[in-house]
């Protein structure tokens, strides 16, 4: 049974734990939510990076196989300094949703090389202030528009996911974007915004975009199992265990973790990283 390291640094990283369990179903997960230090997004490039090293070496010593990064702001600003601190194999956010972007828009028939097509990527400030989106698909020959929304991770731990606030939210986000770009695939670039999906799709269409839409989370858990090799139905025989920690607020982890992971959360351990 392969042990798998989930690391974010709050719930959103919960969605790819859900993406997850489908596609590798006989794993031990071991998922941890640094609450205690989040939002990332308003900290330095260098504190990210220690508190992201802090939580992997965590996970590796919870005999990880693989660590997930769950978690755009710390793909985005530390996932070399993961890669540099751990002996095991890290899967990021951000190449998955840049790629799915990709195979979309070419599974389409639209020529890449000739047309370098635009994407739209929805994310987080710090996400949008780093770029990686935008370095992630010109690598692949497409031009990202990146959008910051910051209004919708709050509203999604409000619970807001079905909502007249947040489809307005929504549609005016992207009539602003639609303004600056045409795209063809729009990526969902934070963990939370898998639960507006729906929601985000019926804006594209009622503002006349066609453009599909790619979930990061669902594909970063699908890189995650290509690279296990670990396709296939879940066996009754070995259900997905797990172990859940968070550095603060365990009983909110715990309610809006049954959110995110549309399931009852297993208990969650209160654990402590330090400053």
């Amino acid at each position: 049974m392969p042990v798998l390291g989930v690391f974010d640094s709050g719930f959103g990283g919960l969605t790819v734990l859900r993406a997850l369990l489908p596609l590798v179903p006989n794993a031990h997960y071991v998922y941890l939510g640094d609450t205690a230090r989040l939002p990332y997004g308003a900290k330095s490039q260098g504190t990210i990076a220690r508190y992201a090293v802090e939580a992997a070496r965590f996970l590796e010593a919870r005999s990880a196989d693989m660590l997930v990064i769950a978690c755009n702001t710390a793909t985005a600003l530390a996932l070399e300094d993961i890669r540099a601190a751990v002996q095991i194999p890290v899967v990021g956010v951000i190449d998955p949703g840049a790629t799915a972007a990709h195979d979309v828009i070419r599974a389409a028939g639209i020529s890449i090389e000739a047309t370098h097509p635009e994407v739209l990527v929805l994310a987080t400030a710090a996400t949008v202030q780093s770029h990686a989106y935008l370095a992630a698909c010109a690598q692949l020959g497409l031009k990202a528009t990146e959008v910051a929304c910051p209004l919708l991770v709050p509203l999604v731990e409000e619970g807001w996911t079905d909502h007249p606030v947040t489809r307005e939210v929504i549609r005016i986000y992207l009539s602003d974007a639609l303004t600056r770009c045409t795209p063809r695939a729009v990526v969902l670039g934070c963990t939370h915004y898998p639960l507006i999906a729906h929601e985000i799709e019926a804006a594209l269409r009622e503002l006349g975009c066609d453009a599909v839409v790619v979930d990061a989370a669902r594909a970063t858990a699908e890189a995650t199992s290509h690279a296990l090799g670990a396709h296939g139905p879940a066996s009754p025989l070995a259900p997905a265990t797990f172990e859940c920690f968070a550095t603060d607020s365990v009983e909110k982890f715990q309610r809006l973790g049954t959110h995110f992971l549309g399931r009852t959360m297993p208990p969650v351990t209160l654990l402590d990283l330090g400053g």
